[in-house]
């Protein structure tokens, strides 16, 4: 008999392995559709979600006209001269165009040797940091696994290894999962 209590735990949790990120992936996916739909309350499901894609769309399509532009440069302007906003708004923009922007910052991954038996993976933020008196130092984001954080490091540039045939979202889902992802 305890083999088969063995079992039937053994398949349970190979069974909570596979459904579990499942379904707190479709939750998630669910949750951020149903927020998105309900940002504009119209009786029929998905009209919402339709029309806030379109809305924004419709923005960077005014954002990219010439004629428009000063408007948007004007508004941002604004925006900045507000003391906590400007620290809000500031932030989500940078962390935006790091990751959707023309000026991508996490595309080039690096191993940083630390120690002589330590090396860790990170992202070159910034390459040059004599703003802050370090001309030989580059900025390194090393994300935290299963966090939306990190830390950032100014480390000398002989310690700073490009890694060479590697995306960068392997190497960031690699280190988001605490290493447990392939690194492909």
């Amino acid at each position: 008999m305890a083999f088969t209590y063995k079992r039937v735990l053994s398949y349970f949790l190979r069974g909570l392995l596979f459904v579990t990120p499942v379904v707190v992936t479709l939750y998630i996916i669910y949750q951020t559709i149903l927020f998105l739909d309900n940002l504009i309350p119209v009786p029929l499901p998905g009209i919402g979600i339709l029309m806030v894609l379109a809305l924004i769309t419709f923005v960077g399509y005014l954002a990219s006209l010439f004629f428009a532009k000063p408007i948007f440069d004007w508004f941002e302007r604004g925006l900045i001269r507000i003391p906590l906003v400007n620290l809000i708004y500031t932030s989500i923009k940078d962390l935006m165009g790091a990751f959707v922007g023309d000026k991508k910052k996490f595309s080039s991954p690096v191993k940083v040797q630390l120690s002589d038996t330590i090396i860790r993976l990170g992202f070159v933020t910034q390459e040059n940091m004599s703003v802050v008196g370090e001309p030989d130092m580059v900025a390194v984001y090393f994300p935290h696994s299963y966090n939306v954080s990190g830390n950032v490091f100014l480390v000398p540039k002989d310690k700073v290894t490009p890694l060479v045939g590697v995306k960068s979202s392997d190497v960031m889902k690699f280190m988001v999962s605490g290493g447990v992802s392939p690194l492909i």
